[in-house]
């Protein structure tokens, strides 16, 4: 196992499709994990959720979140954030941002269809600012 560089946790947060893990704390504190498209602003990784759901509540309360992307595959490889969320329900901000995370999960020909179907009163522009990070490639190496 080896530890990635900030390139690579570039490179590997970047890659393809990959669905990250967003663990989150509810109010009774059990644990709460669901799944997650997301693209990344500079050093900030952006999703979209609805204001109600238990992710949208959960980071509403209390803005510290954990995000695991894995690849699957081997040599098997992780990247783990920690950090804290700010919040948007801005319409232009959510239209915008739900349109990129569209065009990398739905390809860029559905981008702004996505992005339309995300972009609605309700929708959360969620920017989780990295405080730590844990990246291994070649785990099973």
């Amino acid at each position: 196992m080896q530890k990635m560089t900030p390139a690579e946790i570039r490179t590997f947060l970047t890659h393809g499709t990959r669905t990250g893990k967003l663990a989150t704390v509810r109010a009774n504190g059990r644990p709460h994990v669901a799944p997650i498209w997301f693209v990344l602003d500079g050093d900030d990784l952006l999703f979209t959720t609805w204001h109600s759901s238990v992710k949208g509540l959960n980071i509403q309360r209390d803005p510290f979140v954990t995000l695991c992307v894995d690849e699957e595959a081997p040599p098997f490889a992780f990247v783990i954030i920690e950090g804290s969320v700010t919040i948007s329900a801005d319409p232009d901000q959510v239209l915008q941002w739900a349109t990129r995370i569209g065009g990398r999960y739905m390809g860029q020909e559905q981008a702004e269809a996505f992005g339309r179907r995300n972009g609605v009163p309700g929708e959360l522009l969620v920017r989780l600012t990295p405080s730590k990070i844990i990246a291994q490639k070649d785990v099973a190496g």
